[in-house]
């Protein structure tokens, strides 16, 4: 606040005689119309938010207050802090909210210090004072009008200035990352059952239980098609670390869970008066329903259209099996009720260990083991902000 005064006549400094007060100037930082309701979705995702300047502690304090940012009436000025105690250091960072009179080395500092407590740390800025934070962030964040160093050490570049972007750079990411491990659990699923298939029949020598038509009506109908539309599909499932030993926890098991029953089938079908195509076609029944149940579980969560889509995939290899001019473009004879049922119920009994593998794979992640880190699901991440 700047107060203006008027008085008579500054010819003696010492004697200026009667001083009116004639006007107060507030000076105040402008906050962004979307500040807020930005920050309020961050803390719904369970975001920590750390307002770090090299203002006053006491103006920083009231802009994060203004903004509703909890624990925003504390600011901690940065001079105080040890900087040779990184323990210490890491215990005041978790436990305020706002700093002011933070050096660009310090910034640094309190990056690393939110690393080693194993949070994932966000920061953002438009300073030269911000980049060595930047750049030891997990995620740097500069604005479009910030300095050329900034945007160049920055994984994300702002260029509308606009930090409500952040919502939809989010969730484009969760997106992102959610619809890469549905559809690897696809087509590894595939990949795994083709290997042991592929074992079986060059190990062992058993007679290889399909045709190369049987194999991509199979592909399309359980991995093509449905994952052009499950990849491109919009999610806000949270980021989580470990991706590879979750899709393999399903992948490996229902790989060899599909191929186990297949051969199973096929064995069946030529152990009776069954033809070759016939016995074939047991094996495709077998793995169709396998495979789809595997879309069934990896679709999840379902909404209308994921309904659908599993609805329409079972509905058009059902064309395939009853319309003439598919079923002899596809190969397939089927060797009469009898045959069809005992191979669709070994494909749903397949589907049934498998389900029982999807309960085990996803009670295992939602328990880390001793030696992984706590990831976003488990404890929050931090934002920086300066």
């Amino acid at each position: 606040m700047l107060a203006l005064c008027r008085v008579a006549s500054l010819r003696d400094p010492d004697d200026l005689g009667t001083v009116e007060a004639a006007a107060v100037v507030v000076l105040r930082q402008r906050i962004r119309p979307d500040a807020a309701e930005t920050l309020a979705y961050f803390a719904g995702q369970r975001v920590t938010v750390k307002v770090i300047s090299g203002d006053n502690p006491e103006s920083v304090s009231a802009i994060a207050t203004s903004l509703g940012i909890p624990g925003g009436e504390r600011a901690v000025d940065a001079r105080t802090l040890p900087e040779d105690d990184p323990e210490k250091l890491a215990e005041i960072m978790e436990a305020n909210t706002v700093f002011g009179r933070v050096s660009p080395h310090q910034k640094r500092l309190f990056v690393g210090a939110l690393q080693s407590r194993g949070h994932t740390v966000a920061m953002t800025g438009d300073g030269v004072n911000d980049v060595l934070a930047l750049k030891d962030a997990d995620l740097g964040v500069a604005m479009g009008s910030g300095s050329g160093a900034t945007r160049a050490v920055a994984q994300v570049v702002l260029m509308d200035d606009g930090f409500a972007s952040l919502p939809s750079v989010v969730g484009e990411g969760r997106r992102v990352l959610a619809n890469i491990e549905r559809v690897a659990g696809l087509f590894l699923t595939k990949t795994f059952y083709a290997i042991v298939l592929s074992l079986l029949t060059g190990v062992i020598g058993l007679a290889f239980p399909f045709a190369p038509r049987h194999s991509t009506l199979i592909n399309a109908l359980t991995i093509g098609v449905p994952a052009f539309f499950l990849a491109l599909a919009p999610s806000n499932e949270r980021a989580r670390s470990g991706f590879v030993p979750r899709v393999l926890r399903l992948a490996v098991p229902a790989g060899i869970i599909c191929a186990t029953a297949v051969y199973l089938s096929y064995w069946i079908a030529q152990s009776g008066s069954a033809t070759l195509e016939e016995s074939r076609t047991s094996a495709v029944i077998t793995l169709f329903v396998a495979a789809w149940w595997v879309l069934v579980l990896v679709a999840r969560p379902y909404v209308w259209w994921r309904v659908l889509l599993v609805a329409a995939m079972a509905g058009l290899f059902a064309l395939a099996l009853t319309v003439p001019f598919a079923r002899e473009f596809f190969a397939l004879t089927l060797g009469g009720p009898a045959a069809g049922l005992t191979a669709a119920g070994l494909g749903v009994a397949a589907g049934v260990v498998l389900t029982g593998v999807f309960v085990i794979a996803r009670s295992r992640r939602a328990a880390p083991g001793p030696g992984d880190i706590k990831s976003a699901q488990d404890r929050p991440a931090d934002t920086l902000g300066a």
